[in-house]
Order: structure tokens, then C-alpha cells, then sequence
């Protein structure tokens, strides 16, 4: 013999989660958290790291060279002017120094302009070095000014900008297309 009054489903499935509606464990609660938190990814691919403006590559600059304004000349960027994919991009930069003791390169970096970050690689070099010489592959956004600078022992910063034009961009999560 039965002693409830209501046989139906729904007061045995009140029992399981509870007085106030909602299951001891919080499984489903989780699952839709988990619901919202998957339908909301698609979201985030729409957002755009933000580009490096101008002033936040003089800004940049400045940081490198510790405000003094660097001269024109002594420093070769090798890097083709038309890019076909932004993804790995050779550079190399040169730096005229007979790279003694008293007279070498201590340092390069290259800046960009309109990546999500301004600055893109720093190396240190020694009068050991050998060769004032660097290379590398970087990432670029989009169409943009590069600048190499190489500081010198005497304390002296030197430069090359280069504009380039990228066909295929990379840096670019997320944006639509």
C-alpha cells in the first residue's frame, strides 16, 4: 500500500533538488554557466588587440634611447617592402661598427607602428659579438613604418625606418574578415 497522496513525478523530482528549487549539487546550474560562457566565445573573436599609434612609438623610442633622438645613417634594414604574409617576415639589420672594445654595438631593437605592440624585438650585443648583424622573423598587422635602432658604445643611437606593405596580415585575432 502507498502512502503518499500524489504518485506524479514532480513531487519526487522537487524532493531531489530541494526545497528551494534548485539541485544540492549544482549541476545544472554549471551546465548553463557553462551554456553561457560557450555561446559567448564566438564574442571574443570579434574583439581586435588594439594597434600601437605613432605617439606610442615615438613614446617607445624614447624609452629605448633615453629621450636622446637618434640619427640617420650607419644602421641597414634588410626587409622586402611587399609582404605577401605578415605571419613570418624576415628582417636583418646591420649596424657599421668595427665591434672592438672601444667601439661596438651594445644594443638593437626594432619598433613598429601599427602591431598590437610597438615593440618587437631588442638584442644586446657585446664587442664579442663579432658582427654588428641581427636576424629574425616577426609578425606584422597590417601595412606599416618599421624602425631599427642601434645604440653604440659611445652612447650614440642610430636609425633606419622602413614602410612596408602587407598583403596578407597577421597580429589580427579575431577581426572580422
Amino acid at each position: 500500500m502507498k502512502t503518499s497522496v500524489d504518485d506524479s513525478p514532480a513531487p519526487r523530482a522537487a524532493r531531489r533538488r530541494g526545497v528551494d528549487g534548485a539541485d544540492g549539487g549544482g549541476g545544472a546550474a554549471k551546465r548553463r554557466g557553462l551554456l553561457r560562457a560557450a555561446a559567448a566565445l564566438p564574442l571574443l573573436a570579434l574583439v581586435r588587440p588594439a594597434s600601437a599609434t605613432p605617439e606610442e612609438l615615438r613614446a617607445a623610442i624614447a624609452a629605448f634611447t633615453g629621450g636622446d633622438s637618434p640619427k640617420t645613417g650607419k644602421v641597414t634594414f634588410d626587409i622586402a617592402k611587399l609582404i605577401d604574409n605578415g605571419n613570418a617576415v624576415p628582417v636583418t639589420i646591420r649596424v657599421e661598427s668595427p665591434m672592438t672594445a672601444a667601439d661596438h654595438v651594445t644594443a638593437i631593437a626594432i619598433f613598429n607602428e601599427r602591431n598590437p605592440e610597438t615593440d618587437i624585438a631588442r638584442f644586446t650585443l657585446t664587442a664579442r659579438s663579432g658582427k654588428a648583424e641581427v636576424s629574425t622573423r616577426i609578425r606584422l598587422a597590417t601595412s606599416q613604418k618599421l624602425v631599427a635602432i642601434a645604440r653604440l658604445s659611445d652612447g650614440s643611437h642610430w636609425q633606419q625606418t622602413a614602410d612596408v606593405i602587407v598583403a596578407l596580415a597577421a597580429c589580427i585575432e579575431g577581426e572580422a574578415m
